[in-house]
């Protein structure tokens, strides 16, 4: 049987942004503590699995439960209250007020994390601590030459603005279409990426999205590029000049530290951490959300001088090395995990 400090929740087999956050920084992590995930999904086949009945059974010395989801803080309570002597940790990355439900379970843990200070200001009273996301800058860096990155993409004109995510209102697809179109047939030189997947919920959304692309005379330079694999986005990322995140509403957003880390420009909507992460005029700019002039407006500077990009996004990846990584992310989830387990 497993004997973990630390258990991590691992309770949707759906592939989620709270999952990919989870096993990025998994191996460094594991690299600092023993731990135990408790559910097998989209798991490396080396890392160590708990059951709930093995769990239960964890009544000796504190093991410290790390759950981000409702189910998971009530299979952690479950178990705790079947005698495992567990400490039970939940990360709100919500920017939202949460449910009377969700504020009961909140306030049954041990200790809250959260992941930046608009995810905090929904909380009812301050976190323990707020630990942002990291990315793995292995994954993710710079190309060696961001022009020979784009042509290597195969897509037409001189750079490329990226959005990356799925394709449907809340993150705001339509905005930037809406701001892009006439940026675009005034000049010649951007071309216009849509990374993602459409479930059948939103094909109808995508469907107006690109008759109104088709109706501009822009099929080519605003392209649907539909969901890739995983192993394809770092090289989508470095062919881009400018990657833009316009959700209206977002936990976190890892969209941004990705881009920055690859060298590329960065234009973000008010949403997630990206306020905190990007300097305005530094790293590139920050919108309000659904706002297609604001968009427009800061879409306009940013592509009317496409060398400054590269200024930016270099600028952005020595932000994200220094602020961002997944190593730093660790640590301080670690040190947390030793607090926790020793109060």
């Amino acid at each position: 049987m497993p004997d973990p400090l630390v258990i991590l929740g691992n309770s949707n087999s759906r592939f989620s942004g709270v999952t990919s956050t989870m096993l990025q920084t998994l191996p460094k992590v594991r690299g600092k503590v023993s731990l135990a995930v408790l559910g097998k999904h989209h798991l490396p086949e080396d890392v160590p699995v708990i059951s709930f009945r093995e769990l239960r059974k964890l009544k000796d010395e504190p093991r410290v439960f790390h759950a981000r989801r409702n189910n998971e803080m009530i299979q952690a309570l479950a178990a705790q209250k079947l005698g495992a002597n567990l400490k039970i940790v939940f990360t709100s990355t919500a920017q939202r007020y949460h449910s009377r439900f969700t504020r009961w379970l909140m306030g049954q843990m041990d200790g809250i994390i959260t992941t930046c200070s608009a995810a905090a200001s929904y909380l009812e009273k301050r976190p323990d601590a707020v630990i942002p996301h990291g990315i793995d800058l292995e994954r993710y860096h710079p190309p060696a030459d961001k022009s020979a990155a784009w042509k290597k993409l195969g897509f037409p004109g001189k750079f490329g603005i990226g959005i990356f995510g799925r394709v449907r209102p809340q993150k705001g697809v339509d905005v930037l279409i809406d701001s892009a179109i006439p940026l675009l047939k005034d000049n010649p030189d951007p071309t216009l990426v849509i990374v993602g997947e459409t479930t059948p919920k939103f094909r109808d959304f995508q469907s107006e999205l690109e008759h109104k692309v088709a109706q501009s005379g822009l099929s080519e330079r605003i392209i649907f590029h539909g969901s890739r694999p995983s192993s394809e986005l770092p090289g989508l990322f470095q062919g881009m000049s400018l990657v833009t995140a316009l959700s209206r509403n977002e936990g976190f957003g890892l969209t941004v530290l990705e881009a920055m880390a690859s060298d590329c420009a960065v234009l973000a909507s008010h949403a997630g951490a990206w306020q905190d992460i990007i300097t305005e005029g530094i790293h590139g700019f920050t919108v309000p959300c659904g706002d297609v002039k604001a968009t427009r407006g800061s879409l306009a500077k940013l592509i009317a001088h496409p060398e400054k990009l590269l200024d930016m996004g270099r600028a952005g990846h020595s932000h994200v090395e220094e602020h961002y990584t997944t190593e730093r992310e660790a640590t301080a989830l670690c040190d947390y995990y030793q607090l926790i387990a020793q109060s």
